[in-house]
C-alpha cells in the first residue's frame, strides 16, 4: 500500500483526498501557492510545502515544483485530483521517471482519452458514435473551414480542457475570430495547452456520464449514470444519480459503450465517459475524463463506496473485489456546487468570508474547501464547496437539499445559493427530464435571486 501521498491540488478536492488517505493510514503532503498560504487543506495535511507564485502556471501547473515537493518529502505516490495536472501525460511520465506512482491512468491512456480531440478519434475507431466535429484547428482559417463543414451553431472547445473551462458556443461566422482567440488564450492559462477543436451544437441535449474503474488485471466496473445537464457557461452546477431521463435500455447501452472504450485502450484506474443524448435518446460519445470527477460524491452516496479509496488501491496494484452486478445502488442523490459568484449573472465574487455555517443532518454531506475568514481569490475556480444530499427517493433528496441550502450561511461574498434554491424549487426540476438549456428556461420563467 502507498505510504506517503502528495496531493497536487487544492481546495475541497485536496481535503477530500486527505480524508480518505488518513482513513487508510497513508501520510499526506499538500502543496500550496502563495495565494493559498494558510488554506484549510494545507493545514489538514500531515505536511505541506509552498510552491510560490499565485497563478496556476506559477504554482499548481509547474511540474518541476510539484515533483520536487514530492521528492523532498519522500512520497511514493501523487494524487492529482481534478484539473491542473490531472490530465497531463508529460506529468505522468515525469512521475514514472523519478519513481513516483501516479494515482490515475498511464500517460498513453491520458493521451488517448484526456485530450478531447484525440478521444473522439479513439472512440470512432472503436465504433462508438461521436458528435459531428473537427480535429484540432491550428488557426482561424482552419476553424472557418471546419465550421463550413459542420454548420452553425458550433461549440469551440479546449482540447485539454475540463469543467467547462475554455468552451464557447458560436452562432455565426462573425463571432468566430474573437471566440477563437479568447478560447485559445484561456485554455493556455488554465491548462498550459492552447489547442482547440469544434463540435456541432445539438438541440435539447442531455449531458449523461458513466463512472468507470479498471484495474491492472483488466477487471472493469461501470456505475449507474450521473445526469449533469444543469450547467451555466457549459460548467456543471447540479448533478444527480440516477437520471430521470435515462431508461433501463439506455443505461445498459451507455455502460456497455463506456466499458468498450476503456477496454479498447487498456485504461487503468478511475475515469468518466461522458455522452450527449438527444431528445430521441440517441447517444454520442462526448469526451472522457481521465481522473476523478467533481461530482463523484453522488455515486458514492447511492453505492456506499469510497471512490478515492478504490483509486488508491488500484494504484497500489490491488484487484477490484467487485463486479458490475455486485454494485448495489440505493435511493437518489443530488449535488449542488456552491460558488463564490453573483447568483444571477454568474460572475465570480472573490473576497473574504466573514460568516460561515454549514448544514448538517441525515442524508446531508458537505465537501468544503473554505472556512470562516478564508479568502476566495480571483486566481482559481470560485468553487467553495459541494453540497450532497441522499434520500430513499428523488423527492426526499430534493427536500433535504432545499432544507440544507436554507441552513447554509455564507457572508462577506456573494454566492450562488439563491440560484440553487430557485433551481431545486422550480417545477422544471421537480418534473425531471430537463436538458442543458435548464438555466436559460429558468430565466425565462422569471428567475430573480
Amino acid at each position: 500500500m502507498i505510504q506517503t501521498l502528495l496531493i497536487a491540488n487544492r481546495g475541497e478536492i485536496a481535503r477530500r483526498i486527505i480524508r480518505t488517505a488518513k482513513k487508510m493510514g497513508i501520510k499526506t503532503v499538500a502543496v500550496y501557492s502563495d495565494a493559498d498560504t494558510g488554506a484549510l487543506f494545507a493545514r489538514e495535511a500531515d505536511a505541506s510545502i509552498g510552491l510560490g507564485g499565485k497563478t496556476p502556471l506559477e504554482s499548481y501547473l509547474d511540474v518541476e515544483k510539484v515533483i520536487g515537493a514530492a521528492l523532498s518529502e519522500r512520497c511514493d505516490a501523487v494524487h492529482p485530483g481534478y484539473g491542473f495536472l490531472s490530465e497531463n501525460p508529460s506529468f505522468v511520465r515525469k512521475c514514472m521517471e523519478v519513481g513516483l506512482l501516479f494515482v490515475g491512468p498511464e500517460a498513453e491512456s491520458i493521451r488517448l482519452m484526456g485530450d478531447k480531440a484525440q478521444a473522439r478519434r479513439t472512440a470512432q475507431t472503436l465504433g462508438i458514435a461521436t458528435v459531428p466535429g473537427s480535429g484540432i484547428v491550428r488557426d482561424l482559417a482552419e476553424a472557418m473551414a471546419a465550421c463550413e463543414q459542420i454548420s452553425f451553431p458550433v461549440l469551440l472547445k479546449a482540447s485539454a480542457g475540463g469543467g467547462g473551462i475554455g468552451m464557447r458556443r458560436i452562432e455565426n461566422v462573425v463571432d468566430l475570430p474573437s471566440a477563437f482567440d479568447e478560447t485559445s488564450a484561456r485554455a493556455r492559462v488554465a491548462f498550459g495547452d492552447s489547442r482547440v477543436y469544434l463540435e456541432k451544437y445539438l438541440d435539447e441535449p442531455h449531458h449523461i456520464e458513466i463512472q468507470v474503474f479498471r484495474d491492472k488485471r483488466g477487471n472493469v466496473l461501470t456505475f449507474c449514470e450521473r445526469e449533469c445537464s444543469v450547467q451555466r457557461r457549459f460548467q456543471k452546477v447540479i448533478e444527480e444519480s440516477p437520471s430521470t431521463f435515462v431508461t433501463a435500455d439506455l443505461r445498459r447501452d451507455l455502460r456497455k459503450a463506456a466499458k468498450k472504450l476503456v477496454n479498447g485502450i487498456g485504461y487503468v484506474n478511475a475515469g468518466t465517459v461522458e455522452f450527449v443524448v438527444d431528445s430521441e435518446r440517441n447517444y454520442y460519445f462526448l469526451e472522457a475524463n481521465t481522473r476523478l470527477q467533481v461530482e463523484h460524491p453522488v455515486t458514492e452516496a447511492i453505492t456506499g463506496l469510497d471512490l478515492v479509496e478504490l483509486q488508491l488501491r488500484i494504484t497500489a496494484g490491488e484487484e477490484l473485489s467487485l463486479v458490475d452486478d455486485g454494485i448495489v445502488t440505493a435511493g437518489n442523490a443530488l449535488e449542488a456546487r456552491i460558488y463564490a459568484e453573483d447568483p444571477e449573472r454568474f460572475y465570480p465574487s472573490p473576497g473574504t468570508i466573514t460568516g460561515y455555517e454549514e448544514p448538517a443532518g441525515e442524508g446531508i454531506r458537505v465537501d468544503s474547501g473554505y472556512c470562516l475568514e478564508d479568502t476566495v481569490t480571483p486566481y482559481y475556480d470560485p468553487l467553495i464547496a459541494k453540497l450532497i444530499t441522499h434520500g430513499s427517493s428523488r423527492e426526499e433528496a430534493r427536500a433535504r437539499m432545499l432544507h440544507a441550502l436554507d441552513r447554509y450561511h455564507i457572508s462577506g461574498i456573494k454566492t450562488n445559493i439563491p440560484f440553487l434554491k430557485k433551481a431545486f424549487s422550480s417545477p422544471l426540476f421537480r418534473r425531471g427530464g430537463y436538458d442543458t438549456h435548464f438555466v436559460e428556461k429558468l430565466k425565462k420563467e422569471g428567475l430573480r435571486c
